[in-house]
């Protein structure tokens, strides 16, 4: 997924501000679910929460720049996946994430249901 980096996306000195970069990575993970016309949650209760966050800056963006965010699976279990995902500034990787999501049910872990699992098989 591509992403311009506008004016709101920017500190003072127009660097992109560092939480920016999880907002990023969050849309990609939504926009794999409605690319397969899908949403990140089933029903009124249940859906993934983020469980673990594991987070590496290693370069930065600025106003104008167009970053895509890769995604990739790590792991599948039960009721948590975990993911990596990373944002590209051209060919150079600027960031990366390891992301553990939860699948939750009524407010307790749950078992992810199918259809959720395969558009996690990229």
């Amino acid at each position: 997924m591509k992403i311009r980096i506008y004016y709101e996306d920017t500190d003072a000195g127009g660097i992109v501000y560092h939480t920016n970069y999880l907002k990023y990575c969050e849309r990609a993970r939504s926009e794999l679910f409605f690319s397969n016309g899908l949403v990140p949650f089933d029903g009124e209760k249940s859906g993934f929460v983020v469980r673990r966050v594991e987070a590496n800056f290693l370069g930065s963006a600025k106003l104008g720049d167009i970053v895509e965010v890769k995604t990739e699976l790590v792991q599948i279990k039960r009721v948590s996946i975990t993911l990596k995902q990373k944002i590209l500034k051209g060919k150079k990787e600027i960031f990366n994430a390891y992301i553990t999501l939860a699948f939750i049910k009524n407010s307790k872990p749950s078992k992810i249901p199918e259809e959720f699992l395969t558009i996690f098989k990229i």
